[in-house]
Formats: structure tokens, C-alpha cells, sequence
């Protein structure tokens, strides 16, 4: 594997200076007539094609008929062999959004799923060199991330503390990071972020679902309301007894769970019905 290999190289502007300094000279020596110009030009002009210019957060992988040499990384007009190769390579931090990806969930439910991807390169040999191309290669692995961690994942929770694609956003995020840089060291590429952009159940289960996660809801909602009227009637009970209000009998209190469980519990109002008999028969 061939890893990077950081190359200093002289300062561009002075071997500028002195090449100019001798093409200079070159022309007077032509103008002069002197067989030598003719001599001096050639190797003036080959020396010329060493320079080069750096940009920020960019580097040139240098090599000499094939052979990799080293890269240069400080910007700015450099020098160096003029016969090297001198290619360019960003190294500023990049990021790209995978397709929407139609995959089955753990429980072969289908889902639409996308991602969004944050990357760079850290080192340059192995992103030219290991790779065919470093970039088709970033997207492909991603997709093929995102489909297994898609795979490995229900995309809602079923039981209490299970990860899922819809709740757990912050263990998905960094499963999916790992595994997209698990697939991308041998690129020279560092993955800053991945996390999920877009999460959506299959167009041909979309609605019955829909129906699924609000019979959902109301069944939770019920259970809740159940409960909270449970603890009403209960205190209510723990209240009349102890305050002497009123004794009741076990028919009675019976009747008076009933009612306060229906006054509760319905999702409509009420009509009260106002009992003018006595309690008990004469």
C-alpha cells in the first residue's frame, strides 16, 4: 500500500528570480549574436516547467515517469524537478447526498432512504493510487453503507429501548459513519459526518402505515386517559370515605365507577341526568 509522503520543495519565487536573471542574460547573448543564446534557451525553457503554483487546503502529488516521489502541501509558488509530474488533488472538506435508496428494514418493510456525507482526504497517495477513482469510489461505498445499515434496522421501534432509523438519529448517525469509513480507509479519506437526510416508508405502504402510527397514537393516548381516570375514581373513593360525605354500599360504588369512568374516559361530552328518587325504597 503506498501511503503519503510529505516533500518540501525550494520557494518558487526565488528559483523564478533566477531564471529570469538568465533568460535575461539569454537575450542579450542573442541580441549579441552569441551561438550560445541558442544553447542556453533550451535548458532555461525545460528549468521554467518546474514551477508551480499551491493552492490553500490543496496539494500536488508529484512523480517521476510513474514513480510516486512525494506530495507537496504549502501553498504558494513552489519549485521542483521540471520532469516531475506535478497533479492536483483537493483536500478541502467535501460532502455529497446519496440518491433516495428504496431497501427493506429488519422486519422487510420497504423504505425510502437517503443520506448526507461529509468527507476529505487525508492522504493523497492512497486516494490516487489504491483507487481507481477516489470519488465515484466515495459515493458507491456510501450508498452500500447506507443500504446495510438500512438492512440491520427496523424503522420503528417495536419494543421499549430498541434502536430504530426514525428514533435513534444519534446511534445511526455514528453507525453509519464508522461503516462508511470502515469502507473508505483504504481511499485515504476521513469521513467527518454521515447522518440520515431523508427517511420515508415505500409510496405503496405509505398510507397504510400512516393508519398503523395513528392507530398507534390513539391506543397510547387511550391508555394514558385510562389510567389517569383509574387514579380519579380511586381517589375520589379514598376522599368520600374519609370526609364521612356519604356511605356507600358495594352497588353503589359500583354505579359511581361506572359513571365517573364513562364522564372521564369519553372523547365527547357528557349530559347529566338528575335523579330525583331516593336512594332506597319506602
Amino acid at each position: 500500500m503506498i501511503k503519503e509522503i510529505e516533500r518540501q520543495t525550494t520557494s518558487g519565487y526565488t528559483a523564478l528570480l533566477v531564471l529570469l536573471v538568465a533568460l535575461i542574460g539569454t537575450i542579450f547573448l542573442a541580441f549579441s549574436r552569441s551561438p550560445l543564446a541558442l544553447v542556453l534557451l533550451l535548458p532555461i525553457g525545460i528549468l521554467l516547467a518546474g514551477l508551480f503554483l499551491v493552492n490553500p487546503n490543496e496539494a500536488r502529488v508529484l512523480q517521476l515517469f510513474g514513480k510516486y516521489v512525494g506530495t507537496v502541501k504549502q501553498p504558494g509558488l513552489r519549485y521542483a524537478n521540471p520532469f516531475y509530474s506535478k497533479r492536483k488533488i483537493s483536500v478541502r472538506v467535501r460532502n455529497f447526498e446519496t440518491g433516495k435508496l428504496k431497501v427493506n428494514d429488519k422486519i422487510g418493510t420497504p423504505v425510502e432512504i437517503a443520506a448526507v456525507v461529509v468527507w476529505r482526504v487525508i492522504d493523497t497517495a492512497e486516494a490516487l493510487f489504491e483507487v481507481d477513482n477516489f470519488e465515484e469510489y466515495v459515493h458507491v461505498q456510501s450508498e452500500s453503507a447506507v443500504r446495510t445499515l438500512a438492512t440491520n434496522y427496523p424503522y420503528d421501534e417495536h419494543e421499549e429501548g430498541e434502536a430504530s432509523l426514525s428514533g435513534s438519529l444519534s446511534e445511526i448517525a455514528n453507525k453509519l459513519k464508522d461503516q462508511i469509513q470502515e469502507r473508505l480507509d483504504t481511499a485515504g479519506v476521513e469521513v467527518i459526518e454521515a447522518r440520515i437526510s431523508h427517511l420515508a416508508y415505500a409510496p405503496e405502504i405509505a398510507n397504510a402505515m400512516l393508519q398503523r402510527q395513528q392507530a398507534s397514537a390513539i391506543i397510547a393516548a387511550r391508555t394514558k386517559l385510562v389510567e389517569g381516570a383509574v387514579g380519579m375514581v380511586e381517589m375520589a373513593l379514598d376522599m368520600l370515605t374519609k370526609q364521612n360525605v356519604v356511605e356507600l354500599d358495594e352497588a353503589m360504588k359500583a354505579t359511581m365507577v361506572s359513571n365517573l369512568l364513562v364522564v372521564l374516559t369519553s372523547d365527547r361530552g357528557t349530559q347529566p341526568v338528575v335523579n330525583t328518587s331516593s336512594s332506597k325504597s319506602e
